[in-house]
């Protein structure tokens, strides 16, 4: 049954995206910049976190989930390191994805010229 709440709360991030892109006419960015926020701020208040024993990977994929993370790794950071955390754990858990992001966009880019 767990992919009914990843289909349900997966669902209803990427369609509150569309309606918020529709609705005012938003390009994507301002969405994916949203939702980072949004992904914090649910962290911050201790919500995402039932969001996702709700959802699992619906809730674990989007970019809201990317907040999320930025946000745990700073809460952690912040308990062991003190006032330092605030700057070393917004790459504690999203490293990986950052330097991954970095390493295959460079290498498409060189492969594939834009067309233009």
């Amino acid at each position: 049954m767990n992919f009914i709440g990843a289909f349900f709360i997966g669902g209803f991030i990427c369609a509150l995206g569309q309606f918020l892109m529709d609705k005012f006419k938003l390009m994507p960015i301002y969405i994916t910049c949203l939702f980072v926020v949004i992904g914090g701020l649910l962290d911050f208040f201790d919500i995402y976190d039932k969001l996702i024993e709700i959802g699992f990977s619906g809730a674990t994929i989007p970019i809201s989930s990317f907040g999320h993370s930025v946000c745990e790794g700073v809460k952690e950071e912040v308990m062991t390191k003190g006032f330092i955390g605030i700057f070393t754990g917004i790459f504690n858990k999203v490293s990986v994805g950052i330097v991954s992001a970095i390493f295959f966009a460079t290498a498409m880019g060189t492969i594939k010229k834009p067309n233009g």
